[in-house]
């Protein structure tokens, strides 16, 4: 399936792994996971994953509202309508505290988790001005207010957490392949998006729908099948083409391909990069991989289907594709070996 990022690939992040060589007609592989911060290294123009600028805001928040109620207790209770008592100030400040500590923790490595604690954290501050809420000593249209108030900060944590949940789920893959052909007639051929299912194993169909939007039909794992929109973001002629797949879409992802010129005038240099979100997350991948549906081993194989539709017109094929099991293209291994 040729899904990927809408930015030009480049290599990075944890899982790097290497395969064959772009010269002489095999692939090479560049990162097949996230960085070591656990998002997929590769950002257009820099920019951060959904969901870590909102959370950065958020972070800062956190901080700024545990100051106030560790250095001004009083003032915090008079402005939520609780009582001003040594025990409320206590409780204010151990809030505080717990504030402070979320915020550090969010600035520092911006995980879903530390959001997410966040989220438990409005519960029980919730649960405290309901408490509040009962008391004959509170002033209600103050502390009415300020439930109200952490009930739209409630929300922005879980919408949060949300975002970077799915960020965190997201994986990238990077395959390269060196074609024998000029990259004006690489271009054509792949910006010509109806051609894509004659190299791609799992991509049933792509209807292009006007210049920018197309549907595509793909095979899942277990015989399932899923569509989505795309829209192309970037085209460069002859040197880069990058698509996303519109708002719905079964697998959200994005996509580029890059054409270079080959060193030693050897044709082209195709770049392809994968960014998609696994139906089901991380255990999802796990059991499309284990039926070998799975874009990171799909996308080395489509693009040498690639290279032998452009310089041949057609896929060769042999009875190690084609056949499962021990026939005379796949023989039983040798003792010792796998």
């Amino acid at each position: 399936m040729i899904t990927g990022m809408g930015t030009e690939a480049r290599q990075g992040g944890a899982g790097t792994d290497r395969q064959g060589d772009a010269g002489g007609g095999g692939t090479r592989a560049g990162s097949t996971g996230r960085s070591a911060r656990g998002r997929p290294a590769n950002r257009p123009n820099g920019s951060r994953p959904d969901g870590e600028g909102f959370a950065t805001a958020l972070g800062w928040f956190s901080i700024g509202l545990g100051l106030s109620e560790v250095v001004a207790p009083r003032r915090v209770a008079r402005l939520i309508g609780i009582e001003d008592d040594p025990r409320e100030r206590a409780i204010l400040r151990a809030l505080g505290v717990r504030e402070i500590m979320s915020g550090i923790a969010i600035l520092s490595q911006p995980r879903a988790r530390w959001v997410w604690s966040r989220v438990a954290g409005d519960a029980m501050d919730l649960a405290l001005l309901g408490t509040a809420l009962a008391s004959d000593r509170t002033e209600r249209p103050r502390t009415s207010v300020a439930t109200a108030a952490v009930l739209g900060v409630t929300a922005l944590d879980v919408l949060c957490s949300q975002r970077l949940t799915r960020a965190e789920h997201r994986i990238q893959v990077q395959r390269s392949v060196t074609i024998n052909r000029t990259p004006e007639e690489v271009y054509q051929f792949w910006r010509n998006l109806e051609n894509l299912p004659r190299f791609t194993s799992h991509l049933e169909a792509v209807r292009v729908i006007d210049d920018r939007r197309s549907h595509w039909q793909a095979r899942a794992p277990v015989g399932t099948t899923i569509e989505w929109d795309a829209e192309i973001v970037e085209d460069r002629p002859n040197e880069l083409i990058a698509w996303r797949a519109v708002e719905g879409a079964d697998v959200p992802n994005s996509g580029s391909v890059r054409f270079a010129p080959a060193p030693g005038r050897r044709g082209t240099e195709v770049h392809v990069a994968i960014d998609y979100n696994p139906p089901g997350g991380q255990v999802g991948a796990a059991v499309a991989k284990l039926f070998r549906e799975e874009p990171t081993q799909q996308l080395g194989d489509d693009l040498r289907a690639l290279k032998q539709v452009l310089e041949t017109g057609e896929v060769l094929v042999s009875d190690a594709t084609v056949r499962r099991g021990l026939h005379p293209a796949r023989p039983d291994p040798a003792p010792g070996t796998t």
